[in-house]
């Protein structure tokens, strides 16, 4: 790691005492939550109770935790296939997700996405994307769209051409314009390698939309170490060529994330230009049930759970007296009895009518 790289990373915060104690909590509380649901969904898919592919986000809860809270609902967030995470804290229910898991009807996705297609429009939650970088240049159009809107709301009606800002125009009313939204678009590292990637930053420059690219380094994408595949690993240069400001986060960090997240939202929704995170991070399970975890050493992964975000975001808590053991364990007991209440909502779900099988399939005549 360079020096500079290194001055970047410490530049964000690890000193729990600058934030409210109420507010540290929640961070807790919310990393918790994750932990709990995905360990309760590895636990199901053993069983044979969630089928398909599950992609844990175990080890990454910080991410998720640490941006979420600094979007608003009028924005929109799209994600990767490990995205249970983001869903959860985006506001979709715990009951859906599970239900989703199950394929029941009662699910997200009505069943049929399951665990890599979570989507909710009512908390503007896109997905949910199989697709390795399939969701970067839909977060462009999401943004273009609001940009273009924004537009035409102060009677522009015409196009933005290459380069010109959005309207600084305060405000946003449901079903209105849509003023100084931000898309905060999720994606791992080894998205960098498609050409969508590429494609997704040139636009998002050239047209200056409101994207914050958030990357979840996590050093082997689906099993290939980074530095085996980039010659460049340093992801923030592949941003920057394009134009777009970056910043490198430790994402095992719950505040350094907030931080990071909370200045960059604000000058994309200041700006509505894109911005580039890059988050250094680590999945402490395996890409997905399938993968037999050739690619990297047991010791290896004990060293990063020894800097696991949770625990360690709990000892600095507990150390500044700002949270005790009986709280914590508190917390726990919530979000095991919440995950046990969606685990109870699945089971009692519906599955699909066959005879919807082809419903949403095809439009119906003359529609």
């Amino acid at each position: 790691m360079t020096a500079d790289r290194a001055a970047e990373l410490s530049r964000f915060t690890t000193d729990v005492t600058r934030y409210p104690r109420e507010f540290c909590l929640a961070r807790v509380r919310d990393m918790v939550r994750i932990r709990r649901l995905e360990e309760r969904c590895a636990e199901l898919y053993g069983e044979g109770k969630i089928r398909g592919f599950l992609h844990l986000y175990i080890g990454e809860e910080a991410v998720a935790a640490g941006v979420m809270p600094n979007l608003r609902p009028e924005d929109n967030v799209v994600a990767t296939y490990r995205e249970h995470g983001q869903a959860l804290l985006r506001g979709v229910s715990m009951n859906a997700i599970m239900a989703e898991m199950y394929g029941k009807a009662e699910g997200c996705s009505r069943g049929r996405g399951g665990s890599m297609h979570l989507f909710d429009a009512a908390t503007r939650f896109f997905g949910g994307n199989a697709i390795v970088g399939g969701g970067l240049p839909m977060a462009v159009g999401l943004a273009l769209a609001d940009k273009l809107s924004a537009s035409l709301a102060v009677g522009s009606g015409a196009r933005p051409a290459a380069g010109d800002a959005a309207p600084a125009v305060a405000g946003h009313a449901s079903g209105g314009p849509r003023r100084e939204c931000v898309t905060a678009c999720f994606f791992g590292e080894g998205a960098v390698a498609e050409g969508a990637f590429h494609e997704s930053l040139n636009l998002a420059a050239l047209w200056r939309v409101p994207v914050v690219f958030i990357c979840e380094n996590n050093l082997y994408a689906m099993g290939t170490a980074l530095a085996r595949s980039e010659s460049q690993i340093d992801l923030t240069k592949k941003a920057a060529s394009y134009g777009i400001p970056t910043a490198h986060i430790n994402g095992m960090n719950v505040l350094a994330v907030h931080e990071a997240a909370s200045e960059a939202v604000a000058q994309v929704r200041a700006t509505q230009a894109p911005f580039f995170l890059e988050l250094h991070t680590y999945r402490f399970r395996a890409h997905s049930m399938f993968d037999a975890e050739l690619y990297r050493d047991r010791a290896e992964v004990e060293q990063w759970k020894a800097h696991g975000p949770i625990h360690t975001f709990t000892d600095r808590l507990k150390a500044a007296g700002m949270m005790s053991e009986e709280e914590f364990q508190a917390i726990d007991r919530e979000a095991m009895a919440e995950v046990e209440a969606a685990v109870r909502f699945a089971e009692q779900g519906h599955w699909e009518p066959v005879e919807d099988l082809l419903r949403d399939v095809y439009t119906p005549a003359g529609g």
